[in-house]
């Protein structure tokens, strides 16, 4: 199969050592620490033969920590929480790799990382080296670049941007459907992240630069993810053929490193965190959590989901983080397939759902 047909066969080998990015450095984890600070003794899971990848620490303790990095500490410390459980199914994500297999069988191109939260141990890897496109996925580092600007005092959260100041596209989202002309700038962000919103990316976009974007991908150590252009109803000859690219081994560290206060700093990463957690887009992986699209934000049942889903034609992409009372992981999954038929997208989105499912079974 080339590299389609290669992702039948690596879903759970081993993970060779690797050059980490500044998202992998090693460190303690916000989540152990939160234990630790409980009284409660670190969860560890039995080791399984399909889980001999190097174990790395990742992230920091966050210092600033919002209603979201809260509720998450208070899930990933519960001190009479159970231990997780070692089965089969949980460790090695079969029906995963069932749903994935199906679809390189059919000739799409799949790529996955599924990351513990707390040592960065790889749970499942398939292809996650490949750069491919990721649609809107590619705002995550736009919010990035907002917040970081938004911090050092350069960009002021309540400037206005006028819509009119950059051409019309309404290929996704509700701002170019609102009569509001104008809107400040962390409305916008909100926007970007909560409903995807073209017109609202487009505008933070010009407003902080996509040369800024990409040295502040480069700072964070995201080597094959770009930001190539904004959205477009209709791309031309002269346009990026995608909005973004990226790999899911790079989407996974970048988002446990958010999740973990480890992304330009402690303000940074927890304002990133706050807007992506708004984000209504629950019918992929989020579709197995049971969690409301419109309210999730401090859920009784103590899951934390923070995702960002990116789709065009023949292609749907998703990274995040879910944590439950049993522990947390870090996933990321994209599907590049034939879009000819309804038939065609709801086995894609099956493979996402079925990811939803394994995960579910890790941390709860």
């Amino acid at each position: 199969m080339a590299q389609r047909r290669s992702a039948r066969h690596d879903l759970v080998s081993e993970t060779p050592p690797t050059r980490r990015s500044r998202a992998e450095e090693p460190r303690e984890s916000a989540t152990r620490a939160a234990r630790r600070a409980a009284g409660a003794q670190p969860v560890v899971a039995a080791p399984s033969r399909e889980d001999a990848a190097d174990s790395v620490a990742d992230g920091a303790t966050p210092v600033r920590t919002s209603r979201r990095a809260a509720n998450g500490a208070r899930v990933a410390g519960t001190a009479d929480a159970s231990p997780r459980r070692a089965s089969l199914r949980q460790r090695s994500f079969l029906g995963t790799i069932k749903a994935l297999d199906t679809l390189a069988a059919a000739g799409a191109v799949v790529s996955v990382r599924v990351m513990d939260l707390d040592s960065s141990e790889d749970l499942l890897t398939g292809d996650d080296h490949l750069t491919l496109p990721v649609g809107g996925l590619g705002v995550v580092p736009l919010l990035i670049e907002v917040a970081a600007q938004i911090e050092s005092g350069r960009l002021d959260p309540r400037a206005v941007i006028e819509r009119g100041s950059v051409d019309p596209v309404s290929v996704a989202g509700v701002w170019h459907r609102l009569a509001a002309p104008a809107l400040a700038v962390s409305d916008l962000a909100v926007l970007a992240a909560a409903a995807s919103d073209a017109s609202a990316a487009n505008a933070l976009l010009a407003r902080v630069g996509l040369d800024a974007v990409r040295a502040r991908m480069e700072e964070i150590g995201l080597e094959k993810t770009a930001l190539m252009d904004g959205f477009r109803d209709e791309r031309g000859p002269d346009d990026a053929p995608q909005v973004a690219l990226a790999t899911t081994g790079e989407l996974t560290a970048l988002f446990a490193a958010i999740v973990n206060a480890h992304v330009v700093s402690p303000a940074v990463s927890a304002q990133v965190g706050e807007w992506l957690n708004l984000n209504q887009d629950m019918a992929l992986v989020g579709a197995a959590t049971a969690l409301d699209p419109f309210a999730h934000e401090d859920d009784r049942h103590r899951l934390l989901f923070v995702n960002k889903t990116g789709r065009a034609d023949g292609i749907r992409a998703e990274a995040g983080v879910l944590a439950g009372p049993r522990g947390g992981a870090a996933y990321a999954l994209i599907v590049c397939f034939d879009d000819l038929s309804i038939a065609h997208r709801l086995r894609a989105h099956e493979a996402f759902r079925a990811l939803g499912s394994d995960l579910m079974e890790y941390v709860y």
